[in-house]
């Protein structure tokens, strides 16, 4: 699959986590890829943003700026939360410290967490999308995730 425009290169993505973090990204480009690009640039640039209670803030703060809220049926959700920002961090930390981030994006799309239905092999679906998952963390009840 290949990467969007605004997130070809590594300043791209720099700017798309930047505007992520300041609430101007536009919610159209918050897409899957989006999604890891920013928790990938997250990871190596702002650690400190990727604790469970940081990244709520981030992801909620900007759900209401761009007219989403969060609520026990749509918005942010903390499950799906951890679980793509341990994947993230899983993938990074199994690159090369040097590899350009766009191409550790690019690796990991094209893996299995690639496709937007992965945690549907960890988990099933009515308890990923059951109120206590989305406002807390919920171990997968199919299979543990293979990252911690």
């Amino acid at each position: 699959m290949p990467l969007p425009a605004s997130l070809r290169d590594d300043g791209a993505i720099e700017h798309f986590a930047l505007r992520f973090i300041d609430r101007t990204l536009p919610k159209a480009e918050w897409t899957h890829a989006g999604h890891f690009a920013a928790a990938l640039w997250l990871a190596r640039h702002r650690p400190e943003l990727t604790a469970p209670d940081a990244i709520r803030a981030l992801i909620t703060g900007y759900n209401e700026a761009t007219g989403t809220p969060n609520t026990d049926t749509g918005g942010y959700h903390h499950t799906i939360t951890l679980a793509s920002m341990r994947a993230a961090m899983a993938h990074l930390g199994n690159s090369p410290a040097d590899e350009p981030l766009h191409r550790v994006l690019e690796s990991l799309l094209a893996s299995a967490l690639g496709h937007p239905g992965w945690l549907n092999s960890y988990w099933k679906r009515e308890t990923l999308f059951s109120v206590e998952a989305r406002r807390a963390w919920v171990e997968p009840d199919i299979t543990p995730l293979p990252f911690s």
